[in-house]
C-alpha cells in the first residue's frame, strides 16, 4: 500500500510544530534575563530600600554591608510603622 502525500506531509508538519515548540521552551531556561536591583548612576550603583516609616529611598550599594541573616515575615511586619 502506498501512503498519500497528504499524511506524510501533515506528520512533517506535526513533527516541525513539536520540535518549534521544545526549541522555543528550553531557549527560555538557557536564555537567561536576569533583571538586576541596582541602577546604574554615572559610577555609582544604588539601591532601592524601604524605609520604617514606609517611604523608598535609594542608597549607594557600597555603603551596604550584608549581616547574612534574613528577616522573616513577622519581623518585618512588626519593624514597619503605619
Amino acid at each position: 500500500m502506498e501512503q498519500s502525500p497528504k499524511t506524510s506531509t501533515r506528520k512533517k508538519f506535526l513533527l516541525w510544530s513539536a520540535t518549534l515548540i521544545s526549541a522555543v521552551t528550553f531557549s527560555k531556561y538557557f536564555h537567561s534575563t536576569k533583571k538586576s536591583t541596582a541602577i546604574s548612576c554615572g559610577d555609582r550603583a544604588t539601591v532601592k530600600m524601604l524605609t520604617q516609616d514606609g517611604s523608598l529611598v535609594e542608597i549607594d550599594k557600597k555603603l551596604l554591608a550584608s549581616s547574612g541573616k534574613k528577616i522573616s515575615n513577622k519581623e518585618l511586619q512588626e519593624w514597619i510603622k503605619k
